[in-house]
């Protein structure tokens, strides 16, 4: 049946209203986002080069802030996520800035240890542990727009053998261990160093300055004698040594949801297990919710996670558990 010409004209009126209501919607939307964007801008000392530069960081947050919203609607999770100082980046610019792990082959790790736990004397593995508590651990560090998480985690693993709250140089080791400086290096092989240089000299006296520099002399203050890579894929060995000491390990912080982690514990389905960053395990424990967890220290401020630190699932069914977490462990000896 054809519609009157006042049938149409009220169609007419309809389709503009609905229009213009949906377009005030969408600009209220818009303008909240930006409103978000400027105070997450001076909140984290933010600035941009340009407008068009400004305007390109604005779409890219827009588009995290709505993921983020999105993924913690969704029930049934362990974990939530949040803005962070990585807002403005997409994931790919977020690896290539901030992940500097290289990968060796497992073939390769030539130090890995065949002695047991029981070797060191770890005759009873207690059920949790946490290293902060007995004072093993250092501030949270920023490693900054630098791939220096090796040299952060490493560092990280020979403070846990003195405590006291003594802070030592990734400096030193970013500039001398024989890496790839920001773009990439390994424990083992800052471990390496340390040894040949016959120690490394404290934070104080070697301050980080965000990039690779010339290598230069300092007062050495700890020595370490040894390093051991944990036989890979063996979380129950590696629970067992992590009782012992801090552990450096390397995980796969690949996935979207490692880079804007908030709280709580990251399942091993939300990440791989391509090695590309290194942290510190200094502890593990169980949540009250049942869920086995590996306590993370990483390097990139205390904006990130839970304070700076993370907790992955422990004992997880999966090749070299949660994100890799147990496929290239590695701890220093003195």
């Amino acid at each position: 049946m054809a519609l009157s010409n006042q049938t149409k004209y009220i169609y007419l009126i309809l389709s503009i209203f609905v229009f213009q209501v949906r377009s005030r919607i969408l600009t209220i939307e818009d303008a909240t986002i930006v409103e978000k964007h400027e105070q997450w801008m001076v909140h984290h000392g933010r600035t941009y080069q340009n407008i068009e530069e400004k305007e390109k960081r604005l779409q890219i947050f827009k588009t995290n802030l709505k993921n983020i919203q999105n993924f913690n609607k969704a029930s049934n999770k362990t974990y939530e996520l949040g803005l962070n100082h990585f807002a403005d980046l997409t994931n790919e610019e977020f690896l290539a800035t901030y992940n500097g792990y290289k990968m060796q082959k497992l073939d390769q790790a030539t130090n890995i240890s065949t002695k047991t736990p029981h070797d060191y004397q770890i005759f009873e593995v207690p059920d949790s542990v946490d290293w902060r508590q007995r004072g093993f651990v250092t501030y949270v560090k920023s490693q900054g727009k630098c791939g220096s998480c090796w040299a952060f985690s490493a560092v990280a693993a020979v403070e846990g053998l003195v405590g006291y709250d003594i802070s030592l140089s990734e400096q030193q080791v970013l500039d001398c261990a024989q890496s790839n400086g920001c773009r990439s290096g390994t424990m083992d092989g800052a471990f390496r160093y340390i040894i040949e240089n016959q120690g490394i000299t404290l934070e104080s006296y070697y301050p980080y300055e965000l990039m690779q520099k010339t290598c230069r002399m300092s007062r050495n203050v700890v020595k370490i004698s040894a390093y051991m890579d944990v036989a890979p894929n063996d979380e129950e060995t590696l629970k067992a040594f992590v009782s012992m000491q801090p552990v450096s390990v390397a995980v796969d912080s690949g996935s979207y949801n490692f880079q804007f982690y908030r709280g709580g514990i990251l399942m091993a389905q939300d990440c791989g297990h391509s090695l590309n960053h290194g942290v510190l395990l200094v502890g593990y424990g169980t949540s009250v919710d049942g869920i086995k967890y590996w306590l993370i220290k990483n390097s990139w401020g205390v904006q990130w996670g839970e304070n700076g630190y993370m907790r992955l699932e422990r004992g997880a069914n999966v090749y070299g558990g949660a994100c890799g977490v147990a496929l290239n462990p590695s701890f220093p000896i003195r």
